[in-house]
């Protein structure tokens, strides 16, 4: 195997087992949906889990892959290893194989032999393996397959040689084969106080799943033994290309090439650890982002954050002024994308992504650098530890860097004080981490399936079939019966309701016979294609094995597919208007309207809107059929449909192509989803919001056909109603002041207060009339780093109002920011409102000034409470509001 790359020695594995007959099966998601426990797949083992505790089946007994990991919260947390030893990352492969009640320790430890020895060629006299202290079988397989001596066998009695999944659940001894890199290395044996050395390095771990672990004190055998493998890729590539360290394998080399050529310096012996943290962090952010992950300060989005900075923090530390992330991207794309095609489905998003990550990063280093020598100004010797601390928590500046700076003024920092702010951070991140944020499976449905099988679904063509009751449920416990006025659930062996899945909601209806009337509320998917209608019996009783009709509500099924069909005309026009970065990032699809999350960075233009909502209706008005097609998940992304990233695709998907644009299909998109027949039918579309729901996620509400036209006219009616009032009264106050001009009998002082308060009336009046006009008076509440923000934008609105606003949009928020534009001839007037709850973090003054360099103005002033400013740029504002929400 030698000279072979990191590319070839994973295919090698994967043939290998695939010849002894296991399934290839694809990596998994790196975000699990299957345990709520985890942040992030740190194991093959993970995407098995049900299999293992019986809780799933598979069509297959043996399973091999090499599966996507990261390790950088949590409990698994490598990161500040990273970039420092020669075998630690944040995102790695596990080659693995799996057994489920098949084979067990014999023919794994045959399997494992036969690979490293002859298809990998290693050396077998350099091969040591351990074993359970008290397992006498593995020990004497080896002894048998291998043909090693007693000495070359070594008993562990710890947990490094026994896994469990838990406090409960399968356990068993493990058998971990170990490679002498020779002893030009420091390092003793396993089990020797010298083991953490470099010398001995573990390569392949055996786990035989053994017993079952059912309390503390009781252990019962398991009826099917079953065996999880896991091999880390990068380790196995560097013992197969002649080192010890997974950085000297081909794979790192190129990256940290890539890397010398962009920031144009050659890697040394003192900078080495700043080229492998790029080249480790650079793949973890990149498979993070292809999966839907983006940078934000909580959860997943947080752990990519911290990853990203620190890769950028070393990009900056080799002398790098310019983002260089988003342009090694190409680099790893060239090497990894043949085997992961999401890293080519996402690229527009990871490059975009990088890039404006990088950049927001470079402003605030520059800025803790400032910060930095303003404080040392201040000190004799030490510089404080909470300074060094909010350097490097707020501003994410590296320790080593203010530690470098300190020492090249012959000064130092409160490392004590430091520490101890560190470990309180540590411990208050671990408190609010969060796992996969998806519910343990219940265990019934595994029953339910495994009992009657999966739910045919054959409403693409039918609103309406007969099925049988295959099981009845209430309080999520099987029953016989269900009886009049019971709410339940009813799994049947073929229904025409569609389950909830892709943003689009289930179906409702009615399930019946001579005997029963159930009516249908919702239905849910369990376990990919197990249908659950919900719902309650309106009359008579339902009883399992019953043959019954089932009728969707037509209307309502027409107008969601509708819906449906406008989000994927929707998401297209996006990418086309916005850029290819647009990825969809949740949506939700009732028959009455339509919502889309998707990636974008700042706010859509009220021209990019116009052009979005043409593309989408110019498709409905070509009224030109719509087509799905049968296909394997690999021809489908082949012709060019869009997959969403992170999700999950089966062995065959539909693929839904709509619109006509001469030779090709418009819009082309993996979907199970119900939709409309011809793109006629969706009707005149239009967005009526847009608003930020996250850092790098926007989010757009859109209505069609009927509810568009209820909505308008209902806009209209409330906007005339308002208007008509409003213009009575002003036509009464005019009316009024020409009367009064021309009394001469009134004393003209007294006739010119009483013009004067007339018109101020009608002033107030007429702004008031603006105010209640909600395509003039804009206003959105959002929560920014856990601050309450205002945004309000008001057309043909004086300034002088200005301060009024902000006061009223103040009380209104009680604790928060508000943030008041007003826009009348061409002019801009800018307010901010800062709550004295929040005037100790954050000053209006500083707020209004940075609006006025955007919308043209020329500074501004105020209290740290209140302030104002002008500016000559109108179409800055939404600009300007990202820059304060970015501020905040």
């Amino acid at each position: 195997m030698a000279n072979k790359t990191l590319n070839q020695i994973r295919t090698t594995f994967l043939d290998y087992f695939e010849k002894n007959d296991h399934r290839i099966v694809e990596s998994s998601n790196l975000v699990p949906n299957n345990d709520p426990t985890l942040m992030f797949a740190n194991s093959g083992m993970v995407q098995f889990k049900n299999v293992f505790t019986g809780l799933e089946k598979r069509d297959y007994k043996r399973a091999t892959t090499s599966q996507k990991c990261v390790r950088a919260g949590g409990k698994h947390n490598d990161l500040e290893n990273v970039g420092y030893t020669p075998r630690h990352h944040t995102f790695f492969e596990m080659l693995g194989n799996f057994s489920f009640g098949d084979y067990f320790k014999e023919q794994a430890i045959h399997y494992a032999w036969n690979l490293i020895t002859k298809d990998f060629g290693i050396d077998k006299n350099r091969l040591y393996v351990t074993v359970f202290h008290e397992d006498n079988e593995a020990f004497n397989f080896w002894k048998k397959i291998a043909g090693f001596s007693d000495d070359r066998i070594i008993r562990i009695d710890t947990s490094d040689n026994f896994w469990s999944m838990g406090d409960t659940g399968p356990c068993g001894p493990c058998s971990e084969i170990f490679y002498d890199h020779g002893d030009h290395l420091k390092g003793g044996l396993p089990g020797t106080p010298d083991e953490d050395g470099d010398r001995f390095i573990e390569i392949w771990n055996l786990v035989f799943m053994q017993y079952e672990q059912i309390s503390k004190d009781k252990r019962i055998n398991l009826p099917k033994p079953s065996v999880d493998t896991g091999m880390g890729l990068e380790r196995i590539a560097a013992l197969l290309q002649g080192t010890h360290d997974n950085y000297e394998t081909d794979h790192f080399k190129k990256l940290i090439a890539a890397t010398e050529n962009e920031v144009n310096k050659k890697s040394s012996k003192e900078n080495l650890s700043s080229f492998r943290v790029i080249a480790d962090h650079l793949r973890a952010s990149s498979f993070l982002v292809a999966e839907g992950v983006l940078p934000s300060n909580e959860g997943r989005g947080y752990v990519l954050r911290r990853i990203m900075r620190r890769g950028m923090r070393h990009s900056h530390m080799l002398g790098s002024k310019q983002p260089v992330f988003s342009k090694l991207f190409e680099t790893l794309l060239q090497e990894m994308s043949g085997n992961y095609p999401e890293l080519k489905r996402a690229e527009s998003l990871i490059k975009e992504t990088l890039k404006m990550e990088e950049e927001k990063f470079l402003v605030l280093l520059d800025r803790g650098i400032k910060i930095l020598n303003e404080e040392i100004s201040k000190i004799d010797k030490v510089l404080p530890g909470d300074v060094a601390f909010k350097l490097y928590e707020t501003y994410g500046f590296p320790i080593d860097l203010t530690e470098d700076i300190l020492k090249s003024k012959s000064l130092k920092f409160d490392k004590e004080r430091f520490g101890e702010l560190m470990r309180e951070s540590i411990a208050l991140a671990r408190k609010n981490w969060k796992g996969s944020g998806d519910s343990a499976v219940e265990q019934v449905w595994y029953g339910i399936k495994e009992k009657h099988g999966a739910t045919e679904f054959i409403g693409y063509e039918n609103d309406q079939a007969q099925g049988v009751v295959k099981s009845l449920l209430k309080s999520s416990k099987e029953v016989n019966v269900l009886s009049e006025g019971d709410e339940g659930m009813i799994v049947v062996n073929q229904t025409p309701f569609y389950g909830e899945s892709g943003g689009q909601v289930g179906d409702t209806g009615m399930i019946s016979n001579e005997n029963f009337r159930f009516e249908v509320t919702d239905v849910q998917k369990k376990l990919g294609d197990l249908f659950v209608h919900y719902g309650k019996v309106l009359s008579g009783s339902v009883k399992v094995d019953e043959n019954v009709e089932m009728n969707i509500d037509i209307e309502r099924r027409n107008n969601t597919r509708a819906y449906h069909s406008a989000t994927h005309l929707l998401h297209e026009s996006l990418r086309r208007v916005l850029g290819e970065h647009v990825t969809q990032k949740g949506s939700l699809v009732e028959p009455d309207r339509l919502r889309f999350d998707f990636s974008h960075m700042k706010p859509i233009s009220s021209e990019e809107i116009t052009k979005i909502e043409t593309f989408v209706n110019e498709m409905v008005q070509n009224k030109s059929d719509v087509k799905t097609r049968i296909m394997s998940p690999k021809e489908a992304v082949e012709e060019g449909a869009l997959a969403l990233f992170g999700e999950k695709y089966g062995e065959e998907v539909r693929v839904l192509s709509m619109g006509d644009e001469k030779d090709k299909y418009f819009s082309t998109e993996l979907c199970g989803g119900t939709h409309v027949r011809n793109t006629g039918d969706i009707g005149k579309f239009k967005i009526i919001s847009q608003s930020s729901i996250a850092a790098g996620v926007r989010r757009v509400e859109a209505l069609r056909d009927k509810q568009l036209e209820n909505y308008l006219k209902n806009q209209e009616k409330l906007s005339n109603e308002s208007l008509e009032k409003n213009e009575k009264i002003i036509n009464e106050l005019s009316e009024k002041i020409i009367k009064l001009g021309g009394k001469p009998n009134i004393d003209q002082e007294d006739q010119k207060t009483l013009i004067k308060n007339l018109n101020k009336q009608l002033e107030t009046l007429s702004n008031k009339s603006i105010l209640t006009d909600t395509s003039k008076n804009v206003i959105k509440d959002e929560t920014i780093n856990g601050v309450k923000v205002r945004f309000q934008k008001v057309e043909d609105l004086p300034p002088k109002e200005l301060r009024k606003l902000a006061d009223d949009g103040k009380k209104e928020l009680k604790d928060g920011i508000v943030l008041v534009f007003a826009v009348k001839d061409g002019k801009v007037g800018v307010a901010v409102g800062v709550t004295e709850s929040l005037t100790s973090k954050y000053d209006a003054v500083a707020f209004v000034k940075a609006c006025s360099e955007i919308i043209g103005g020329k500074g501004g002033g105020g209290r740290k409470d209140f302030a104002q400013a002008g500016g000559q740029d109108p179409n800055k504002i939404d600009e300007a509001f990202e820059k304060i929400k970015n501020l905040i």
